[in-house]
């Protein structure tokens, strides 16, 4: 490699690197010089004659050694350094060239390898593509481990959206009880939403739960009318249930302190709630949009 073309550091990873081939010079001399004696060893104990050689060469040999794991070391460093310098500039290079061509379309958060030779995962924040290390070509789908059958993309996905549930301020949220109430779910709906309705109608059938639905009314005008009446109702559920399924309005005015509407909104666009329904699990898991009640209990029954 050319040490001039790593910049500011070339003069440092070529000192070091020429004290690693003189480390490797001195373990080389230690290895013949230790054969040596030894055969020298072996020859006067046949004369039963007492060995200066073989005493003076043990702090010799320990001496070189520790220089020859120093320079093992050194070498290490340098090759795991430079490959990691050398990732991060294709990565911030790549990171560069694709953001300028996706232009205000998408915000790239970063660039990584993949297992795959060549193939780059690109973090668009809640969602993952894929890249050549020249930007040239995109690739958009789900990258597969055969030999574990495992859906790496969707693994991806899911790590990028998890939140801590812990940290979600569930007393602005409407808050429904049904049996125990051992299982937890936050879910941002619109009380305008037909899937948010659909959701609810599906929750009928999932017991031992409890449901807190941040209003996110973002969907008409009239969306907002409603979640402030629902919020300024004597109890919020009953007002929320009765009208997602039920379609009875509700009918309380919507004068009470609604802050709370107001921090969902700027809480949903934190946590990248781009639609509703969305669906977090108690392990800070995203489930986009209405699950059935089969397929959401299974899910639930995931959560650790």
């Amino acid at each position: 490699m050319n040490m001039s073309t790593l910049g500011g550091n070339g003069a440092s990873v070529a000192r070091v690197a020429d004290a690693t081939s003189a480390r490797a010079g001195d373990c080389a001399q230690a290895a013949v010089s230790h054969s040596g004696a030894k055969l020298a060893t072996k020859s006067r104990a046949r004369l039963a004659t007492p060995s200066p050689t073989k005493l003076a060469m043990k702090p010799i040999t320990a001496l070189m050694v520790r220089r020859c794991i120093a320079a093992g070391m050194a070498a290490l460093s340098l090759t795991f350094g430079i490959g990691a310098a050398h990732a991060d500039a294709v990565g911030d290079k790549l990171k560069a060239t694709l953001q300028a061509r996706l232009g205000g379309d998408a915000t790239i958060k970063s660039v990584t390898k993949t297992p795959v030779e060549g193939l780059y995962e690109v973090n668009l924040g809640t969602d993952v593509v894929y890249s050549d290390a020249t930007g040239n070509y995109m690739l958009i789908g789900d990258l597969v481990d055969m030999r574990a059958k495992t859906n790496l993309t969707q693994q991806r996905k899911d790590d990028l959206n998890r939140i801590d549930f812990a940290s979600l301020p569930l007393g602005d949220a409407v808050k429904v009880v049904k049996g125990t109430g051992a299982r937890k779910i936050a879910v941002f709906a619109d009380p305008n939403c037909g899937y948010c309705k659909q959701f609810e109608n599906s929750l009928k059938s999932v017991d031992n739960i409890t449901v807190y639905t941040f209003l996110y009314p973002v969907l008409t005008p009239d969306s907002v009318v409603k979640a402030k009446s629902i919020w300024c109702s004597a109890d919020r559920a009953k007002a929320w249930e009765s009208w997602m399924l039920d379609r009875r309005a509700p009918t309380a005015a919507g004068t009470c302190d609604s802050a709370a509407l107001d921090k969902n909104l700027a809480l949903g666009q934190k946590l990248n709630v781009s639609g509703t329904p969305t669906i977090f699990l108690a392990d800070g898991r995203r489930l986009p949009g209405a699950a059935p009640a089969d397929q959401l209990d299974k899910i639930l029954a995931t959560v650790r």
